[in-house]
């Protein structure tokens, strides 16, 4: 494994997301260079110089930008944010038809000025719209992916952990599927340390019911509607999920992560993306073969698949 030298990631959207990821990237020394593009010449332009009025605290990465999409030119990771605002109460699929429109006019021009780089979609709905990224592009999947549920994952651990009373690092366990309304976290393979879940108990901390741990995963999936009714948009979160996605690629880490890619065949999916572990590195993402599934947890995998298929059906997709 080798980090990309001289490394370029290009954030497309200004937004809350996609300043969130810029700063995120800029502190955590995500790329040796960050790139932010957005249409609107004066936000664009604003953000940018307020980042790198904070470089001298950031270590060597540096952050250019601005309304012109030459400012992606040869990057080696593009991060996608640009697109219709989720509203309170609005689910991710109702964004769907909006953003692949707004992906149809943007990514030909991406393709353009960065021909050999990782596309990684954190719009929503992202799921649908890596497969119509996919589409569009052209590219073999393992170039397109989605944050998927990698945020959904962190915040799991940051339940279980705060549960249990452990770090969020020593806990092992992910949601999978649709980012979204379907999702659900793989249980059977879950644990704490080497503990299996279920029967993880330390004095003061209990055992796990699996009533409990369906709790749990429900304030998971419910987890960005709150926030997004308390302060209008998710940011922080996601930015640094984006952030440490582009890390994984720049990198080449190989590290496992739920990222979203379409699947060809992998547990009986075939054409839809879906978050499932995947290897992330320099040549983008593969799904790991032979995750561990359970009966019911098969299942919920293949309902999650149809879900995006009517979905993308309604598109024309």
């Amino acid at each position: 494994m080798s980090a990309i030298e001289n490394s370029k990631l290009a954030i497309v959207g200004a937004g809350s997301v996609g300043t969130s990821l810029a700063y995120a990237a800029l502190i955590r020394g995500s790329a040796r260079h960050v790139a932010l593009y957005d249409i609107a010449k004066e936000k664009a332009d604003a953000e940018v110089l307020d980042l790198a009025h904070g470089t001298q605290f950031t270590g060597s990465s540096d952050i250019i930008g601005g309304s012109d999409i030459a400012a992606v030119r040869d990057a080696h990771v593009v991060v996608i944010t640009a697109g219709a605002k989720q509203r309170p109460g609005q689910t991710r699929l109702e964004l769907a038809g909006t953003n692949v429109r707004i992906l149809e006019r943007l990514l030909p021009g991406l393709l353009e000025q960065a021909p050999n780089a990782i596309y990684v979609l954190v719009t929503n709905p992202c799921d649908v719209l890596t497969v119509a990224a996919q589409r569009i592009t052209g590219l073999p999947p393992h170039r397109v992916m989605s944050s998927g549920t990698v945020l959904d994952t962190s915040r799991l651990r940051w339940l279980l952990a705060r549960r249990a009373g452990v770090a969020t690092s020593s806990v092992h366990a992910s949601i999978v599927g649709e980012h979204g309304d379907t999702e659900f976290a793989l249980w059977s393979g879950a644990s704490i340390g080497s503990v299996p879940i279920l029967e993880w108990a330390m004095p003061g901390s209990p055992p796990f019911s699996t009533s409990e741990l369906d709790r749990i995963a429900d304030e998971v999936k419910n987890a960005a509607y709150r926030v997004i009714a308390g302060k209008g948009a998710t940011n922080y979160a996601i930015g640094l999920s984006g952030a440490r996605i582009a890390e994984a690629i720049l990198h080449d880490e190989h590290a496992v992560l739920p990222v979203s890619t379409v699947l060809r065949g992998d547990y009986g999916v075939d054409g839809i993306a879906l978050s499932m572990p995947s290897i992330v590195g320099a040549h983008g993402a593969t799904p790991v073969h032979g995750t561990p599934l359970s009966p019911e947890e098969s299942g919920r995998l293949l309902a999650s698949a149809a879900a995006l298929r009517e979905s993308l059906a309604t598109l024309g997709l």
